[in-house]
């Protein structure tokens, strides 16, 4: 095996590793919240859960902006560099924990508002977001760690705070709910208190291995982001290009429930296969910040011509891969996810656009990732944002009896252009000279 391929599955394979425990938390806090014996309990802790993913997904820039330009940094040598993009990154994360957390009521009220749960699960759920919200800050802090670190070229920590925070969040709201009698509220409070020891953890992994760039880190600096502009410009771009991918996604789900309970569900099932697939591809994404951003920082063309073909390589395996399951086994998936027959059946009459998911969108995953590592998040928002008016105007000009199908031709339209305007701007891309 090269250099470059075991440099990009150093960052690959742990990255997956922490996104497939994802799914894990998700099950155990359904579970939890079942026992207890109330619907209203598991509504609850969806709606909340819901709630938080789409208020971190939404500032998932703390960790990628902050791994991309920190693996420039790392490439370059410039120490001094490395050191201020911790201390930006930090500044930020902090800075928006609190505005989240003094502005807790409004975003919680309009969430609710948004998303239009039952009374009684729209008061248990304001009282789980009403603690979980105080995690806030450890999650972001959290978040401009892990990121930092990848831009080091260091995946395993990462890795284990991830998988350490979700083991612990399932510990923990087992005991608060179980051992302490704390009922639905454990399962918020476990998870808040997961989130603080991860922090603790967080700090003694940087204070092991990074003491030298922490003692550099000073409250003045962290919140004096005047000479932060770059840092601020990327992280700005990776913001509107989240916000303008879960515009898509919300629609797209909104779409299928105004179709019916049954072509919602249906799409939820096959929004679940995309979901592992991107578990996959995210790891590849993670690869191409980290690795690309180092040898764009270094000025190395070559080498970075060659981690773009292992990245496309480990790519097209995971793209197969995935094409072949779904290919062959679309009705065993689907009956491990539901054990609704009717529901089985009507996503039979959608598996073919299964296995578009993976070929129509590997690409776009490959390129986000080495986007961000090489600093052209700016292109990266530009084609999000074609990709999103496509999907918007393929989906009101097609005809109406296409059905379910309309929504998915107007969604694979859209990874298509994504993947196809990343390739044809990668042109633009100029590297300075190896240094």
């Amino acid at each position: 095996m090269t250099t470059i391929n075991r440099e990009i599955l150093r960052i690959a394979v742990p990255s997956i590793v922490a996104n497939v425990t994802i799914p894990l938390l998700g099950l155990i806090d359904t579970a939890i919240a079942g026992h207890l014996g109330e619907a209203e309990t598991i509504g609850a802790i969806a709606v909340g859960s819901m709630i938080f993913n789409i208020l971190y997904w939404g500032f998932g820039f703390l960790r990628s902006g902050t791994s991309g330009l920190t693996a420039q940094a790392t490439g370059a040598g410039d120490n001094r560099e490395i050191s201020r993009l911790l201390q930006h990154s930090l500044g930020l994360a902090v800075i928006i924990a609190l505005a989240l957390m003094v502005l807790q009521r409004p975003i919680c009220a309009l969430a609710l508002w948004t998303i239009g749960p039952s009374g009684q699960v729209a008061a248990l759920a304001r009282s789980y977001f009403a603690i979980v919200i105080w995690g806030a800050l450890p999650t972001l802090v959290m978040m401009s760690v892990k990121g930092w670190l990848l831009g080091r070229q260091d995946s395993v920590h990462p890795m284990l705070i991830s998988v350490g925070v979700n083991v612990l969040n399932i510990v923990a709201s087992l005991v608060a709910v179980f051992g302490l009698g704390l009922g639905f509220m454990g399962v918020a409070i476990g998870t808040c208190v997961a989130q603080w020891l991860g922090l603790a953890y967080s700090a003694g992994v940087m204070l092991r291995h990074h003491r030298a760039e922490l003692r550099t880190v000073s409250l003045r600096g962290m919140f004096s982001l005047s000479d932060a502009r770059r840092f601020l410009s990327v992280n700005n771009h990776i913001f509107w290009r989240t916000s303008i991918m879960m515009a898509v996604t919300t629609f797209f789900m909104a779409a299928g429930a105004r179709s019916g309970d049954m072509v919602l569900a249906v799409n939820s099932l096959i929004m679940q296969l995309f979901t592992l697939f991107s578990y996959f591809m995210d790891g590849v994404a993670n690869a191409g910040e980290a690795v690309m951003g180092k040898y764009y920082g270094m000025g190395n063309r070559s080498r970075m011509a060659l981690c773009l073909r292992g990245l496309l390589m480990w790519a097209s395996v995971i793209t197969l891969l995935f094409t072949v399951i779904y290919l062959v086994a679309p009705r065993q998936i689907f009956s491990l996810l539901t054990s609704s027959v009717a529901v089985v059946e009507a996503g039979m009459e959608y598996r073919y656009w299964c296995l578009l998911i993976p070929v129509c969108g590997a690409l776009a995953f490959v390129w986000d990732g080495v986007y961000i590592g090489v600093g052209r998040t700016g292109d990266m928002l530009v084609t999000v944002a074609a990709a999103g008016a496509v999907f918007f105007g393929l989906y009101g000009i097609l005809p109406a009896d296409w059905g379910n199908n309309r929504l998915w031709a107007a969604f694979i339209a859209y990874l298509i252009v994504r993947s196809v305007l990343q390739t044809v701007l990668w042109k633009k891309v100029k590297v300075k000279k190896e240094r």
